[in-house]
């Protein structure tokens, strides 16, 4: 026999199924009952309990990709924070191999970093790499912070929630396992989406938040709801899963490709305003020439040159 239902919030100790069900993350079994061993939500499939905690830390796990930001440089390496209480390093050789540079003058402290887990040593201590594709250094917009386990609600099924994020704020968006979020796009946008996200945060549990998130999105952009409500299909479970990487960097590298252009285009000389102006002075030159003298001949002798 079961005792709660899938989503429901419960708290440590508290009694959820008889043991016909298997417990599983965040549970304890005792005298044939399984109990919560924590503040969260029950999740439920194929009779397996967990309890999902409303607000965890992120403990680094070989293979994750994560935000960072360099805390200190070090002989050979960079200490990072990865929001989590667990340390993050990133080892020189990972992103030079053997070649000897300064440090500091590749990443300082204050920058923000995508990275991924490379390792994780026995006391939780994660290696940090940047070979992938999309890792690198932020520039410019603003981090967001979130719980880890509400990650997977944030992106939804297939990216839907994160896709509709950015085609309507037009943000950049770059989303972390251990909860941070890279946020760059217009200043009001970026606000705009920060609120968003906490939103999403705050109501990860609750049903019908695609369609309340996009008429919030609407109403704050468009002044109007959207003309058609979204079908929202089964929640999401919440389990922290891998977010599908996106290419940012390239995307800003072919911002900064355009800007270039763009100031190029506007310094390089019109060629057809040069040659007007050109002619403008000949004519000019031509005019003040015939000016000094009424002989006929020195017209015939201009005209001729």
């Amino acid at each position: 026999m079961i005792y709660v239902e899938n989503k429901d919030l419960v708290i440590p100790g508290q009694i959820l199924a008889d043991d016909e069900y298997y417990s599983g993350r965040g549970t304890f079994k005792e005298n044939g009952k399984i109990c919560s061993s924590l503040m969260g939500l029950v999740s439920l499939r194929n009779k397996k309990l967990r309890v999902i905690p409303l607000k965890s830390k992120y403990v680094p796990k070989k293979g994750d990709v994560v935000i960072g930001k360099i805390n200190d440089v070090r002989f050979s390496m960079w200490d990072v924070d990865i929001n989590s209480p667990y340390s993050g390093i990133l080892p020189a050789f990972e992103v030079f191999g053997r070649e000897k540079k300064e440090l500091n003058k590749v990443y300082d402290v204050g920058d923000v970093l995508f990275l991924r887990v490379v390792d994780v040593d026995e006391i939780k201590k994660a290696k940090l790499g940047l070979k992938g594709r999309g890792m690198g250094k932020f520039k410019g917009g603003i981090i967001v912070d979130i719980a880890p386990t509400k990650v997977p609600r944030l992106i939804g099924k297939k990216g839907s929630m994160i896709n509709m994020i950015k085609d309507k704020t037009k943000c950049k968006i770059v989303v972390g396992q251990n909860g941070l979020v890279w946020v760059k796009g217009d200043e009001d946008m970026e606000q705009l989406t920060k609120n968003i996200i906490h939103l999403i945060e705050a109501e990860a549990h609750t049903s019908g938040l695609t369609n309340k998130i996009k008429n919030k999105l609407y109403l704050a952009i468009d002044g109007e709801l959207p003309p058609e409500e979204v079908e929202e299909s089964e929640e999401e479970e919440f389990v922290l899963e891998k977010p599908k990487l996106q290419n940012f960097k390239e995307e800003l590298e072919q911002e900064e490709k355009e800007a270039e252009e763009k100031k190029e285009k506007e310094e390089k000389p019109n060629i057809a305003e040069v040659i007007e102006e050109l002619k403008r002075k000949n004519m000019n030159k031509k005019d003040n020439t015939l000016s000094y003298g009424d002989n006929s001949n020195n017209s015939f002798i201009l005209n001729n040159k």
